[in-house]
């Protein structure tokens, strides 16, 4: 009996993505592997099959092959074919993201990309092909209905996101949690590792992966950035007079949510304080509208209620500090931020530029979602308790807590027990950096192409090494 041939699929929502599973695509066919792209918008497609690269255009195809997008009564039969129970949940993230109230067209969205799904998986099964699947971690419906079309046939999809590590992935199989660091705990460490903690300690810089770096610039620049406009007249055109489908097709509420973004910096400004000399618990911002939040730890995701409560159960003896995420300066609520302040004379907003590390070193406790911050703080030998599903939750050496209400316990037990010796945090990180590959996205760098397109034949070639 012959082994079936495996076709690597990988997902692509926006033409910069294309722009880059291009090259890689083609790096992994002229080593032998069949590979096909599936092109969530119009632009994607035609840039592939200009370049030779097999590819699917998902909205098109969903939208010709399968039942109705319309039909409700084929959406539930499918939805429990996934083995869900409801969507409420796996729609949260594009309702939140992209501020759509309409259910039915979030509805019909996922069965159009089931479909295109559906029938390709078909399409491959025919011509006895077994398939593979590789997306970048995301939680758009995109990215979800492609998920649980796999899943439905026990095709393994891999979830790739950045590490901890500057210049390192996480390659996840088959779930949209956090990888477990502990699952192969390190006895030793190397002095790879060794040496990348003592850089990043004498460097105090945040980790920022190359395809975000864009984002981490003042609120005010994104709105008048000449390059942003002219993109942003390119897709209007792209959308509304040539028809061109987009997977990110929010354009005009994109640009909103930018510009309220600017006026919100520029509120805040009147209510950032210095550090503060009397004691204090940190809690960073998370980037709002991260799947991080929306998916992985949707209990958390109004922060500000959040830091509410926070101000309500803290130590009489600290005050609670805050600080904005450096690459979304604005995004969160002036007008919430302004009525803390009010009425909590223990809440304390840091400029956004302030340097996270300072923050770190004279924080007496961190309180994390899932915020690399946490991590960070584990570097400094700091308590940390975490609240969601972070990749560090598993360390042993922080406060994890399940629910809310056991925060206050929890903190007072990292405050009590104080700073530690950051080298007991060491084979931790040891074990975080086995499970990462070098590479990152969406670099069109030729040797990080290389990089990227030797680690992802590494990863779905090595299940051991990650499962």
């Amino acid at each position: 009996m012959t082994t079936a041939a495996k076709t690597i699929l990988i997902t692509a929502l926006a033409e910069y993505q294309t722009r880059f599973w291009i090259p890689v695509a083609q790096r992994l066919r002229a080593s032998g592997h069949d590979v096909e792209l599936l092109a969530f918008d119009d632009r994607s497609a035609e840039m592939s099959a200009a370049e030779g690269v097999p590819v699917t255009n998902m909205y098109r195809e969903g939208l010709e092959a399968g039942p109705s997008p319309d039909d409700r009564g084929a959406f539930d039969t499918r939805i429990a074919s996934y083995g869900l129970d409801g969507t409420n949940f796996l729609f949260s993230h594009e309702r939140f993201t992209f501020g759509i109230r309409d259910t039915a067209a979030l509805r019909r969205r996922f069965m159009i990309y089931a479909n295109a799904m559906e029938t390709l998986l078909d399409r491959l099964e025919r011509q006895g092909k077994r398939a593979e699947l590789v997306q970048e971690l995301g939680g758009f419906l995109s990215v979800i209905a492609s998920f649980y079309a796999a899943r439905r046939r026990n095709i393994r999809n891999w979830f790739i996101e950045p590490s901890f590590f500057r210049g390192r992935m996480y390659f996840t199989p088959d779930s949209f949690a956090a990888p477990d660091m502990m699952a192969e705990p390190a006895e030793s460490v190397s002095p790879e590792v060794r040496g990348y903690l003592d850089d990043t300690l004498t460097q105090r810089a945040i980790v920022i992966p190359k395809k975000d770096q864009h984002h981490y610039s003042a609120a005010f620049k994104k709105v008048v950035n000449l390059r942003n406009a002219n993109r942003l007249v390119e897709k209007l055109w792209d959308q509304f007079a040539l028809g061109k489908h987009q997977e990110f097709g929010h354009n005009l509420r994109h640009a909103q949510v930018h510009a309220a973004m600017a006026l919100n910096a520029t509120r805040l400004r009147k209510l950032y304080q210095p550090l503060p000399e009397t004691p204090f618990v940190y809690y960073p911002f998370h980037v709002p509208a991260d799947m991080a939040l929306t998916l992985r730890s949707p209990d958390y995701l109004d922060q500000v209620a959040t830091v509410d409560f926070l101000l309500r159960t803290i130590p009489d003896s600290h005050v609670l500090v805050v600080k904005e995420h450096p690459a979304q300066i604005g995004a969160i609520s002036a007008t919430r931020l302004f009525e803390l302040a009010r009425r909590f004379d223990n809440f304390v907003l840091l400029p956004p530029q302030t340097n996270n590390y300072t923050v770190l070193d004279r924080a007496a406790a961190v309180v994390s979602v899932n915020s690399k911050s946490g991590a960070e703080a584990l570097l400094l030998g700091k308590p940390v308790v975490v609240m969601g599903d972070a990749f560090y939750r598993s360390c042993p050496l922080v406060y994890a807590v399940d629910r809310l209400a056991d925060v206050p316990a929890r903190l007072r037990a990292a405050l009590a027990a104080g700073p530690f010796d950051p080298a007991k945090g060491a084979p931790y990180f040891e074990s975080a950096w086995r499970r990462s590959y070098p590479g990152e996205l969406y670099v069109s760098d030729t040797k990080l192409l290389d990089t990227f397109t030797a680690s992802l034949r590494a990863a779905i070639t090595e299940p051991a090494r990650v499962n």
